[in-house]
């Protein structure tokens, strides 16, 4: 798909795009029966298979648009920003943030906004398995592209994001998911509680750094939408507090995923049950 999409276009790539996505959505029935229960919830009605489809189909399209992403291909979307000019300034005034996304549209359009401004290093955090899968994945589509990802999980790793923090650069995570025996928070979420991880929130609070909700969701067509906003700002939080605003980040970070799936109900793209395991 990567040599046949980058030959042809992005065009010719969504026709088998589409093949994919009905394979998928005929012979996936764990995803299928978890994608009824999220959007029953978000829409707040019972979703027909025209529902269902159109949110694999955002799922694929924003797999296939990564191998543009990955190559620079900027050209190709129709992408807007909000919240660039205050990450200018956080750039400008140094000391690095936390970047905390979801399985909420594409991430790697937000990181593609950090590669086209050459002054913002963006690295990515991730569980060591998750790590490797996204290291393979970029060297399949662009081996020429060294990304920072740094594999959590050991003292050296926390060094590690500490300096490329301490260096200017915004450290990137995932706040939606854990691997399992991860402390987590159980809140509020489309209607009934479901349990968000403690860990991202927590390494933000220990480095004393803000944290910046980042999504960039997809919007149809070759149009995106990246949001930036702060939602939390640990640099001032003394240690008795702590315990205590990390809950809160984890709160508003819910609420804001919230609010964004309410928006943009299709891209979602945790395909298993939620509420059930997380």
């Amino acid at each position: 798909m990567t040599v046949f999409s980058l030959a042809l276009g992005r065009s010719a790539g969504r026709i088998i795009l589409h093949g994919i996505a009905v394979y998928f959505f005929l012979f996936a029935p764990r995803a299928r029966r978890a994608s009824r229960a999220y959007l029953r919830r978000v829409l707040g009605r019972q979703p027909t298979a025209r529902d269902r489809f159109r949110q694999v189909m955002a799922f694929a399209t924003t797999i296939h648009d990564r191998v543009y992403l990955l190559n620079d291909r900027f050209e190709l979307f129709d992408i807007t920003v909000e919240g660039e000019e205050w990450m200018r300034q956080q750039v400008h005034e140094g000391g690095g943030a936390f970047l905390v996304g979801a399985h909420l549209g594409s991430f790697e359009v937000t990181r593609a906004i950090g590669r086209r401004q050459p002054d913002l290093k963006v690295a990515m955090v991730a569980y060591e398995a998750n790590a490797r899968k996204i290291n393979a994945m970029i060297a399949a589509i662009n081996p020429g592209l060294a990304e920072e990802t740094v594999p959590m999980g050991s003292a050296e790793a926390m060094l590690k994001v500490q300096g490329l923090l301490d260096e200017g650069a915004f450290v990137g995570m995932l706040g939606d998911r854990t691997p399992g025996g991860e402390a987590t928070l159980s809140v509020p979420f489309l209607g009934e509680a479901a349990r968000f991880p403690l860990g991202p929130m927590r390494l933000a609070a220990l480095l004393r750094r803000p944290v910046i909700l980042m999504l960039g969701v997809y919007r149809g067509g070759n149009r995106y939408r990246v949001v930036f906003e702060q939602i939390a700002d640990f640099s001032q939080v003394r240690r008795p507090e702590r315990e205590a605003a990390i809950r809160q980040a984890v709160m508003q970070y819910a609420g804001r995923l919230e609010s964004y799936c309410r928006e943009y109900p299709y891209n979602w793209f945790n395909f298993y049950d939620f509420w059930a395991i997380n």
